[in-house]
C-alpha cells in the first residue's frame, strides 16, 4: 500500500512539474520584433528582432523549415540552421530567400545559446506572380501582420501549481480516508 502512495505522489508531483516545464524557455513577446519584405516564390523576407530580445553579442541558432527550399546565407535546403551572432544591443536581422518554385508555410524558429530566448516567425508564400502573406501564431493564429509569433502559455504557472496541489490534496485525502476505515473494520 506504501509503495502505491508513493508513486500516486510521484505522479502526481510529475503531472505539476511537467506543464512548468515548458513554461520556462524565455520567449520572445509579441511586440518583439517586425517582418518585412516579399513573400512570394523566389522574393526575400528579413525578420528583424528588436533589442534586448537577445542577449548582446550572443549566439543565436536560426532553424527555417518549409515545404521547398529556403537559403538561409548560402546554404539551400528544406531545413536550414544556421548561427548569427546578435548585435551589441541584442537585436538581430535574419533575412530569408524563399524558392523559386516554392509555396506554402516556412517556420523560423531563433534560438538564443545563453539567454535560451526563442523567437518565431511564420511565413506563407504563394506561387510566383501571386501575393503573399504573413502569418503571425498568436494564441490560435490570430495575429497582426509584420509582428513575431506570441508563443507562450496563457495560463499562469501559478495555476497550474494550484490546480495540482489540489489534485494530489484531494488523492492524498481519499487514500488517508480509506486507510482510517479499513483500520475501523478491523478493529
Amino acid at each position: 500500500m506504501k509503495k502505491l502512495i508513493a508513486a500516486a505522489l510521484i505522479a502526481g508531483a510529475a503531472f505539476v512539474a511537467v506543464p512548468t516545464a515548458a513554461n520556462a524557455a524565455g520567449y520572445a513577446p509579441e511586440t518583439a520584433g517586425t517582418v518585412s519584405g516579399n513573400y512570394v516564390a523566389g522574393g526575400t523576407a528579413v525578420i528583424n528582432f528588436n533589442a534586448d530580445v537577445f542577449a548582446p553579442g550572443e549566439t543565436v541558432n536560426v532553424q527555417v523549415t518549409g515545404s521547398g527550399a529556403v537559403t538561409l546565407g548560402a546554404l539551400p535546403t528544406t531545413t536550414v540552421s544556421k548561427a548569427y551572432t546578435a548585435g551589441a544591443d541584442g537585436s538581430l536581422a535574419v533575412r530569408v530567400t524563399f524558392p523559386a518554385g516554392g509555396s506554402g508555410t516556412y517556420n523560423l524558429t531563433a534560438t538564443g545559446a545563453t539567454s535560451g530566448t526563442v523567437g518565431t516567425a511564420f511565413l506563407t508564400i504563394a506561387p510566383s506572380g501571386t501575393a503573399g502573406t504573413t502569418t503571425v501564431a498568436a494564441n490560435g493564429n490570430s495575429g497582426t501582420a509584420g509582428e513575431l509569433a506570441f508563443t507562450g502559455g496563457t495560463i499562469s504557472t501559478l495555476a497550474l501549481w494550484a490546480a495540482g496541489g489540489a489534485i494530489v490534496l484531494g488523492g492524498g485525502l481519499i487514500v488517508v480516508r480509506k486507510s482510517v476505515r479499513r483500520q475501523r473494520e478491523t478493529v
